[in-house]
């Protein structure tokens, strides 16, 4: 339930922010260490650039420089620094890409399963060992820390060699209907699938889908962010490494062009979105406007419930990690803290945690969370904890105007707790920043309240010590994925994504035996083989009963 209106604190002094205005000419602005990496990531891989070159796109098996007249800047966001420059991809091209990925499709999809298996291990393999290719470009592009860009790959690694079962994930069933008359069902690809991926998961969202649309015999075209698209790229060279054929993956850039290209081309039968919710109800209504699959796992605002009896130490801990980690752009951070009856005297100690925090660029050693995305983002950011103050709310602790010594011109906020209401703006909408809104509720019953009103459902999380008091709230919360102790639930593989209300658009969600559904069509064939028929000489013409 709502809890009452805050006091009106008094104003703060205004502030001023930095801002940028254009890109540093390459290489200008980076530390030594990113220099290094920025220019081995040039030198070593054939699709992405962090020197000022520009991206390619990745067309029938090769990396081929666009013909387009519109280009992208892609930018460090801890000094502005141009890294590369990526193409909107022409209407031809595209074509082209779909063009390489239909015809794929037909040997592809006849490949034996263990074909497919093999490259899938093949994969993994790769991945592991260029770790730190895919890493360093997202720290570069991203922003994030080192060891979370590692994260990165690691939690999409797992969805590669989860695949790696993909012979028994197919496998079909059969049973004798009648007197030798068989029925058998088995799972077939459905043809050209496409995926459209995120800025903050620049290498997990991609491999959620590559490995499970391939592996099941469809061809793909992925379009990455084109904010940072390195890692795709090195990725998409990683599979041509582990033996895929020509056209089974196809990489193509741009922003609305091309997403429009991708929902009403004809030939692309399924479309797997991770962003916003703008984008994804765009891409959702646009797509199956045409026939195809789509899922779309779009905002959030995700909510802890700290309870009484909760072990205070990991309960903090937990939420400061949850809500700060990779600067608060996850779809599953926590946004919300709902502090329940005695734990509404624990923001202090939340603020003292958040402000041992370290905001600085991603190599740098002992950095805890970096930059936000873009000077645009950073705004946003700025305004929305702005909004809190002018509606009454209290910012325990401002991140706005932080500066990082040798990063003047970074993208900083830094760790922000807020104290506020459920009708209050910065609470009513998805943030994407260092930003913990903290509300108070009386007892259980007003925190699930909370919660549930809330139109998001991706995910949510309970720190107690009560059996009885997780069970309730797990059988009461309206949201797809719970933690009891954990901050955040995202299933393994092995299981599947659950968000739920506005957070999931479609019908069948992410990897996990949901996504072998998602990337298959069954087909269900009756076959009768009397053993008479051998011998016989006479026709029936009796209606057919199976019996």
């Amino acid at each position: 339930m709502p809890i009452a209106k805050l006091p009106r604190p008094a104003r703060l002094p205004v502030r001023s922010y930095a801002t940028t205005t254009s890109s540093r000419p390459p290489l200008s602005g980076l530390s030594a260490t990113a220099k290094a990496k920025a220019e081995q990531l040039s030198k070593e891989w054939k699709g992405t650039s962090a020197t000022g070159e520009h991206t390619k796109n990745f067309i029938g098996g090769q990396f081929i420089e666009s013909k387009t007249d519109k280009w992208i800047d892609v930018v460090d966001p801890a000094t502005q620094t141009l890294l590369t420059r990526v193409p909107e991809t022409t209407s031809s091209e595209f074509e082209q890409a779909v063009s390489a990925a239909s015809q794929a499709y037909k040997t592809w999809s006849r490949s034996s399963v263990l074909t497919r298996q093999r490259f899938v291990m093949d994969l993994q393999h790769q991945l592991r060992q260029h770790g730190d290719a895919i890493a360093s470009s997202i720290v570069l592009e991203q922003g994030k820390t080192y060891p979370d860009a590692q994260g990165d790959l690691l939690r999409g690694l797992q969805v590669v060699e989860t695949a790696c079962g993909i012979p028994t994930a197919l496998m079909g069933q059969t049973i004798e209907v009648s007197k030798d008359m068989d029925t058998s069902t088995r799972r077939l690809p459905l043809g050209v699938c496409a995926s459209v991926a995120p800025f903050n998961f620049p290498a997990m969202i991609p491999l959620w889908t590559i490995p499970m649309a391939i592996a099941t015999g469809n061809t793909l075209i992925l379009k990455p962010s084109e904010r940072d698209p390195g890692a795709a790229m090195i990725i998409a060279e990683l599979c041509q490494r582990a033996g895929l054929p020509e056209g089974v993956l196809n990489v193509v850039h741009g922003t609305v062009p091309t997403v429009n290209a991708i929902c009403d081309h004809p030939a692309i039968k399924a479309i797997s979105f991770v962003g916003g919710d703008r984008a994804g109800r765009h891409i959702y209504e646009r797509g199956r406007a045409t026939g195809k699959r789509v899922q779309a796992n779009l905002g959030a605002k995700n909510h802890a419930v700290l309870m009484p009896d909760a072990n205070k130490n990991h309960a903090l801990n937990s939420i400061i990690g949850a809500a700060f980690g990779a600067a608060g752009q996850r779809c599953m951070a926590i946004s919300v803290a709902v502090l329940v009856g005695p734990t509404q005297s624990w923001v202090p100690e939340l603020v003292e945690r958040a402000k041992k925090l370290k905001v600085n660029q991603g190599f740098e050693q002992g950095t805890d969370l970096g930059p936000v995305i873009s000077p645009a983002a950073k705004q946003r950011i700025t305004s929305l904890i702005a909004s809190a103050e002018e509606e009454g709310g209290i910012i325990a602790l401002d991140g706005r105007g932080y500066e990082v010594p040798g990063y003047p011109d970074g993208n900083w906020v830094g760790p922000t707790i807020i104290e506020a209401t459920t009708t209050m703006r910065c609470y009513r909408e998805e943030i994407f920043g260092p930003v913990l809104i903290v509300v108070k509720a009386d007892t259980l019953d007003d925190a699930l309240a909370i919660i549930n009103e809330n139109r998001y459902g991706n995910g949510t999380a309970i720190f107690t010590q009560s059996g009885a008091t997780a069970r309730k709230f797990e059988r009461e919360v309206e949201v797809g994925q719970v933690g009891i102790n954990v901050p955040i639930p995202v299933p393994l593989p092995m299981f599947s994504w659950s968000g739920n209300k506005a957070s999931f658009l479609g019908d069948i969600p992410f990897y996990g035996r949901h996504g072998i559904d998602f990337y298959t069509q069954n087909k269900t064939t009756t076959a009768l083989w009397k053993a008479e028929d051998a011998i016989g000489n006479k026709a029936s013409v009796d209606m057919p009963t199976h019996h």
